[in-house]
């Protein structure tokens, strides 16, 4: 690019992300580049790469593939395909245009179960049991009911495209997922050394359709900056093979990395392979150093003054970080979506469960409410790094700007607030600014389980469009909680969750097992709490973590004061994160995790809420030292 030129900077979401609404980092980069006069597009390649391969042409190519393997070494899956695979292709242009909200006549088709050609997914509806007619004949009426053939009928499809995906990855790519996409090959990787192997590999179908892809956005936009937002290890892989092909082809282009991988795993790098891909790999918010390196691409900036900044110099990575203060949140502009598809995303319906599925399920506007997290003491976060220790709010007003430009450009009014936790406070004024303007939006986020939740503001943001919240419960013990920093208690859960629920708003835990010193006693005990929680109608909703000791934790920086010992890394020169550690308590929490998992599952659909919680284990555990009626003592309490 000519020093003094107008820069043309594409920011691409890699493969693979969320399939019903686009990741949101493009566009908060795009809207904030495009407030600065910048010229900025954007491109979903993990939407485009889906889409393509899971069309009549997409699955043609994966017959062709399965063509050259032996029959013998077929899996299961892929013998079923091939049998039917008059019938995919028959079926997958309907499905898809029916999971973008098109074609809904279809679903009549789809819930027949005489349409979509039924694989291995399918047994999971073996699963469903009426927990009032457990010898009913159609495991789905009782979830869906007379009137929900639409959702039966995306649950049905989603399936399908799940048998679909195990064929991908028996038949053509090992690695493939519909998230975790190659995910082993980055996260926590000491050396860049198994990401290298793969990238040298002859590519597969996956590969050469998203060399394709990328082929024909960079030829469309003809960009001089390209962004690469990576915000999961399952993204970090194409996220390399795109900027290989653009490498090859255009050298003159510039290439980023940046993004929650980055900003977590790479703190360390010292990699210069990195830069056989990317000329540039930027940590934390994204803006500043953006700025800095396209001041820097004009002319108007030498190297030693970009931000925050990894560079290869003399076959050497040598981090730049010139001290200049950050965008403040209030200035960072509102995102945009323009110029990603919003009407071809896929709304699948993986879980039954109406509060699970909205991570899935819908076109979700992602807004944040604040920066950071305001409380940032829990000792299992990452509290040591700028994502979550730089907390800084916008005014209500300007949070309903953004609310209104986003509804006037996209045309949609669902909202999810991506914050680590969105502040009470906040929320408040936020509420008030809706309903003084006659705003009117769904909206769910992730929140803190704490006291300022009264009922009182429980309806008043139900009234402002609240759906659903979520918020971590965590080890559902309160020694344990105590020792995580949480800063709140069992029973000031359960309040607090019963006044959302009382306001008709849905509520999801998170849920974690495994922390330090956490015993077999703590688990069963923490169960019994959780089927309290449904029991009592307090949540509807959660999911079992397995705790993961990060290197930017106060778990990680100070183990002694958890009664655990880290256990040393190799040398590290790639990705620095999670880090195994040694408890003396000894517990399974691989056994432990099925049987929570399988009880969560069950209490979701509301069975099993009245047996033994020890029922769920597959060895013999101690029975729970909680009161069987702990939740609604505490709950009658406070009445």
């Amino acid at each position: 690019m000519p020093h003094n030129a107008s820069p043309r900077v594409l920011s691409i979401i890699p493969p693979m992300t969320q399939l019903n609404t686009p990741y949101p980092s493009t566009a908060y980069i795009t809207g904030f580049l495009r407030s600065r006069q910048i010229d900025a597009v954007q491109e979903d390649l993990a939407l485009a790469l889906v889409l393509q391969l899971f069309s009549v042409a997409g699955l043609k190519a994966v017959r062709e593939r399965i063509d050259a393997i032996a029959p013998k070494k077929r899996s299961h899956q892929v013998r079923h395909f091939v049998e039917f695979f008059e019938r995919y292709l028959a079926t997958i242009g309907p499905v898809i245009r029916f999971l973008q909200g098109g074609d809904s006549t279809v679903s009549h088709r789809i819930c027949s179960r005489g349409f979509l050609p039924e694989g291995a997914r399918f047994a999971a509806l073996d699963n469903y049991v009426d927990p009032d007619d457990p010898d009913g004949g159609d495991p789905l009426a009782w979830a869906f009911g007379a009137l929900g053939a639409q959702d039966r009928a995306r649950h049905l499809a989603t399936l399908y495209l799940n048998d679909l995906s195990d064929v991908l990855r028996d038949a053509v790519d090992e690695r493939f997922e519909f998230v975790r996409y190659a995910e082993s090959l980055a996260m926590s990787q000491p050396t860049f050394e198994p990401l290298a192997a793969a990238l040298s590999a002859p590519p597969t179908l996956v590969d050469d359709t998203l060399q394709a892809l990328t082929i024909a956005a960079i030829e469309k936009h003809q960009p001089d900056l390209v962004l690469l937002s990576v915000p999961f290890p399952g993204s970090v892989y194409a996220a390399f093979r795109i900027a290989q092909t653009i490498k090859q082809r255009w050298p003159q282009i510039r290439a980023a990395l940046g993004g929650g991988f980055a900003n977590t795993e790479l703190r360390e790098l010292r990699e210069p392979r990195v830069f056989d891909y990317f000329d540039f790999v930027t940590l934390d918010d994204g803006e500043k150093p953006i700025l800095a390196l396209l001041e820097h691409l004009q002319g108007q900036r030498g190297v030693s003054r970009l931000v925050r900044t990894y560079v290869r110099e003399d076959d050497a990575v040598r981090y730049v970080n010139m001290m200049e203060g950050d965008i403040a949140f209030e200035d960072v502009g509102a995102p945009t979506w323009d110029g990603l598809p919003i009407d071809r995303y896929l709304s699948l319906l993986d879980m039954l469960n109406p509060m699970h599925r909205l991570w899935s399920d819908g076109r979700w506007n992602k807004l944040t409410v604040a920066h950071g997290c305001y409380w940032k003491k829990c000792s299992f976060c990452d509290v040591t790094l700028d994502y979550i220790s730089r907390y800084e709010t916008a005014s209500a007003a300007t949070l309903v700007d953004r609310i209104e430009a986003i509804i006037a450009e996209t045309g949609q009014t669902g909202f999810h607030f991506v914050d680590e936790a969105a502040p009470p406070k906040m929320l408040r004024a936020l509420a008030e600014e809706l309903l003084r303007r006659n705003v009117s939006i769904s909206w769910w986020g992730n929140i803190r389980f704490e006291k300022s939740f009264t009922p009182e503001l429980c309806q008043l943001l139900a009234e402002s469009g609240c759906i659903a919240i979520s918020g971590g419960l965590e080890v559902a013990s309160d020694r344990l909680l105590k020792l995580m920093k949480k800063g709140v208690s069992v029973d000031q859960v359960a309040r607090v969750t019963q006044g959302f629920t009382e306001a008709g708003v849905l509520v999801h835990a998170y849920l974690m097992y495994g922390f330090p010193t956490q015993t077999v006693q703590d688990t069963v005990d923490a169960l019994e709490y959780v089927r309290q929680l449904f029991e009592n109608g307090c949540i509807q909703s959660g999911f079992f973590h397995r705790f993961a000791c990060t290197v930017h934790s106060p778990v990680g920086q100070n183990p002694e004061e958890y009664g655990v010992k880290l256990i040393p890394l190799p040398e590290v020169t790639f990705a620095k994160n999670d880090i195994g550690f040694i408890d003396p308590t000894g517990t399974d929490h691989d056994a432990m995790g099925r049987a929570l998992n399988k009880a969560l599952y069950n209490y979701m659909h509301g069975i099993g809420l009245e047996a033994d919680v020890r029922e769920w284990f597959d060895s013999k555990v101690p029975r729970t030292r909680v009161s069987r009626h702990f939740i609604s003592k505490a709950l009658h309490s406070q009445r």
